[in-house]
């Protein structure tokens, strides 16, 4: 990689007269911009900020690929993920309007060989429940199969029978992506078209979002597409991109500002494009009307409550409704919020999963065009994410301190005893070899992921993924005698809370 100083790059920018602007915004956002990229190694980011139906602000900032050095304009491509949810819960709402579904069908309408596993909540379960996060998962329970897998759309679907929930039915929100994934299948269901192209047809080319697409194949080949990255013993990491095809309608979508700058300005005008009806505003006001309490509230953020709609968190700020979503995939985390009391929105997009500017930025907007005095929101985010950042790197050394110690007083260990094929209802099969006197884990599902296991103890041990979204984490063996018996699997949280254990079957 050639020597790159990373520099911000304001590639476009449309601006009402200054007087419509807040200061903050006319005077001190490029100067912000630059300091915060410094500060939390963001190669490259993308704003939008729409009010009272214009583009206020529209600008490119950094690089989208560290390599080349080119730089991020506004119709620069970034996976938005879970701001894919708003799609789909748009989707829906508009079947609805049209009388082709109701929310409340159950899924077994469509879907007679659907099932969870309580039986009573198989019988019950609706779209609407799908895609509230109300049914019994925990939050991101079942991802560690699901995310960048060969499985498809109607087998993430198919496994949720196997997941014990953590929940009752309908009783704590959980974040859950596979019940989007079930919920936009029926819109196959009964329009004789896929999800992707009924976003496509009926929400993208009306409003002349040309940029934006839903798969992996499309951003992989895109000439202007930002490349992702993550932050590794303080450095950044290229990673690979993430193939989430089969979460189609939970994550799969790319997209640009300057096409999202027309999704937010079509949804503050009550669905309208230039006097045309896209979107029947009736079905836009079912996405924004509450459905679920969110409990994991973030305490740290300056609101009073949160709750979910159709695709979108519900919360409040300074006395007004935010109607907003954060996207997290690969080496993105993306925001788009709007506020419609103001007929204002932001959209924020950047190219490192490692940072929680991403939300920072987002207050400090709403700052700025609420009336709020400021603060410098970056100065509260940055020292909890470095002083977090750093107790983690701290324990991953310990781990491996220890596995250093366990080595030297173990010089004949054999891992032999480790290998073999474990299995788990979840995710089915892994196996485990001895290579070069390492302990490797393969992961069919995932033909692009291994993990390095390392012994701290003679029953646990550090595990490595060669992709770094999954982390670095402790891998727990049930030993009876000589004979491995399973082990206990996680990732890091980002991609699944959950534990998984595995049988060792041969």
């Amino acid at each position: 990689m050639r020597k790159i100083y990373i520099i911000l790059l304001t590639i476009s920018a449309l601006h009402l007269p200054a007087f419509c602007q807040p200061t903050f915004v006319k005077d001190s956002l490029d100067n912000y911009m630059k300091r915060i990229m410094q500060d939390w190694k963001i190669p490259g980011m993308a704003v939008c900020i729409v009010k009272d139906g214009k583009v206020i602000v529209m600008n490119g900032y950094g690089v989208r690929n560290l390599e080349t050095g080119d730089p991020v304009d506004v119709n620069t491509l970034f996976m938005i993920a879970s701001n894919s949810k708003a799609f789909t819960g748009t989707a829906l709402a508009m079947l609805e309007q049209e009388k082709r579904i109701s929310l409340d069908d159950k899924l077994t309408k469509y879907f007679p060989w659907f099932r969870l596993d309580d039986p009573l909540a198989t019988g019950n379960v609706t779209i609407r429940d799908a895609i509230t996060h109300r049914l019994g998962f925990e939050t991101f329970q079942g991802d560690f199969l699901n995310w960048g897998s060969t499985i498809t759309r109607r087998q993430v679907m198919e496994k949720m029978a196997k997941h014990q929930p953590v929940f009752p039915f309908r009783y704590k929100y959980g974040y859950c992506n596979s019940g989007f994934v079930a919920a936009g299948e029926v819109i196959p269901a009964v329009t004789d078209t896929s999800w992707d192209d009924f976003l496509k047809y009926r929400i993208f080319n009306p409003l002349g979002m040309t940029r934006t697409s839903t798969t992996y194949a499309a951003i992989r080949k895109d000439q202007n597409a930002s490349k992702p990255y993550t932050i590794v013993n303080d450095k950044l990491v290229l990673l690979d991109y993430a193939n989430v095809d089969n979460l189609g309608a939970a994550a799969s979508i790319n997209s640009s500002v300057n096409d999202l700058s027309k999704w937010m300005l079509m949804l503050l005008d009550s669905g309208r494009v230039e006097g045309k009806r896209i979107v029947p505003f009736s079905a836009i006001q079912q996405t924004r009307t509450p459905q679920m309490i969110v409990n994991q509230v973030n305490r740290s953020a300056p609101m009073n409550f949160s709750l979910y709609g159709l695709g979108w968190f519900l919360e409040d700020y300074n006395g007004k409704k935010l109607v907003r979503h954060d996207g997290g995939a690969n080496g993105f985390v993306t925001s788009v919020c709007l506020v419609p009391s103001e007929n204002l929105g932001i959209a924020i997009l950047t190219n490192t999963d490692a940072n929680w500017m991403y939300t920072g930025l987002r207050y400090q907007l709403l700052q700025a065009y609420l009336g709020v005095p400021y603060s410098d929101v970056n100065a509260q985010y940055l020292p909890r994410y470095l002083e977090g950042n750093k107790k983690s790197n701290e324990e991953v050394k310990s781990w491996y301190d220890q596995a250093a110690a366990y080595a030297e007083k173990n010089k004949s260990i054999s891992l032999k005893p480790f290998e073999g094929t474990y299995h788990n209802e979840v995710y089915d099969e892994i196996s485990m070899k001895v290579k070069e006197g390492v302990l490797m884990v393969s992961f069919p599902h995932h033909p692009f992921l291994t993990a390095e296991l390392t012994p701290i103890t003679d029953t646990e041990f550090v595990c490595r993924y060669s992709d770094p979204t999954y982390g670095i984490v402790k891998i727990p063996f049930k030993i009876s005698g000589s004979k491995v018996l399973s082990c206990t699997v996680t990732v890091a949280d980002f991609v699944d809370m959950m534990p998984y254990e595995f049988t060792r079957v041969k």
